[in-house]
């Protein structure tokens, strides 16, 4: 379930009263890729297909769509595990990176931001500069987020991306209770559709970390704007591969930490 009613006490005053209050759901989600055990992740259930797709994308187990022949529950209506097949080429080609040498994870310790930054950028080619969003209008797309993000409103407890482009219409949003299941669910559903060509501009509830930046440049989207400021790592990989960031900052400002040219900002 997205979310769930459960009874609270209130305590104000030394007096105690009860109330229903909607929290948001979060399961287990195992993915599988060739039959085999790749990732844990806990996530709001719901988009499980699209969520898998960007994962893959983001994790560098596919380029293409058509990298990938089925994505499917397994054990018919469990929803909590999802096995993805690729097609033989892929498989050949990635081989390494499915016995999980070759890849920095999300969840490597005892490596430093260098190597970090130095692997990644070897792994992925910085963005082309392309013609740039209208500041003004972007901005104007970060600070709405919350209007396309239901469960949030219910639960207060969900992260939202959500993905434009060039002309900063909205192609997919997503909710979730962790942020990288969001933007992996929004990247995911443009992937299978194959309209991910087209997104420009990403925008999210959250800090921006490194990883973040990666699932973006994975997607070859370069502009995040983000509600809270991002990471000392994220700004130095992004500056790295041509990515601008940026942030809500007082007033009507935004705070932008690199590649400020893919901004434009008309006068008026």
């Amino acid at each position: 379930m997205t979310s769930q009613y459960r009874d609270i006490t209130i305590v104000k005053d030394g007096q105690q009263r009860s109330e229903s209050m909607v929290f948001i759901g979060e399961e287990p989600l195992s993915i599988r890729v060739q039959g085999s055990a790749y990732a844990v992740v806990m996530r709001t259930p719901g988009e499980e297909k699209a969520h898998v797709a960007g994962f893959c994308l983001g994790e560098g187990i596919v380029d293409d769509p058509g990298d990938i022949t089925n994505i499917a529950f397994c054990d018919g209506g469990d929803t909590n595990v999802v096995t993805v097949t690729l097609t033989a080429d892929r498989r050949t080609q990635i081989a390494d990176h499915l016995d999980r040498r070759t890849y920095i994870s999300q969840t490597s310790c005892g490596i430093c931001g260098k190597s970090i930054v130095a692997d990644l950028v070897q792994a992925l080619t910085p963005l082309d500069d392309g013609e740039p969003l209208n500041g003004r209008s972007a901005l104007d797309r970060l600070r709405h987020l919350d209007d396309y993000q239901p469960l949030r409103d219910k639960t207060r407890a969900a992260h939202g991306a959500a993905i434009y482009d060039h002309a900063l219409n909205q192609l997919s949003v997503a909710e979730d209770v962790g942020r990288h299941n969001a933007l992996d669910k929004a990247i995911g559903s443009l992937f299978i559709d194959g309209r991910l060509p087209q997104a420009r501009l990403l925008t999210l509830s959250s800090r921006i970390s490194y990883e973040l930046v990666q699932k973006a440049a994975r997607a070859r989207i370069p502009v995040i704007l983000a509600i809270s400021r991002p990471t000392a790592l994220a700004v130095e990989l992004a500056t790295a591969l041509n990515i601008t960031l940026a942030s809500l900052g007082k007033g009507d400002s935004l705070m932008v930490y690199c590649n400020p040219h893919h901004l434009v900002w008309p006068s008026g």
